[in-house]
């Protein structure tokens, strides 16, 4: 499950930020200056992590990377938010984000502990 709506998430976040980026930028990524190549950027990262997460669904032997990538990346992205919670809409709001970032990087570091014992138990 935890693969399902963290893909779907990563890679929904991806396509948003590469069809609507201003839209994306006005609603949460309202930090600093509006770049769109940097928003584009970032939108090539999430698309393929998104699609790597969905993969493992079926690919068993993908979860444990699938999910140690994703949970790095997470623990990067919420640290990131510590640092500067700073958003546009106000503090209180970079704090939220960074708190759920925080939040969901502990979701997927519970998968990832999950997955990896489910692989040991099977060899």
């Amino acid at each position: 499950m935890t693969l399902i709506v963290f893909g779907t998430y990563a890679l929904g976040i991806g396509l948003f930020m590469l069809f609507f980026p201003g839209t994306f930028f006005d609603t949460l990524g309202n930090f600093g200056v509006r770049n769109d190549h940097f928003i584009f950027d970032n939108a090539t990262f999430e698309i393929p992590q998104g699609l790597l997460l969905l993969a493992a669904v079926r690919r068993v032997s993908w979860r444990v990377p699938a999910l140690a990538f994703a949970t790095l990346h997470w623990a990067l992205h919420s640290l990131s938010h510590i640092i500067d919670p700073h958003h546009g809409a106000g503090d209180l709001i970079g704090w939220l984000e960074a708190g759920g970032l925080v939040f969901t990087t502990v979701i997927l570091a519970i998968a990832l502990r999950a997955a990896i014992a489910t692989e040991k138990g099977v060899r």
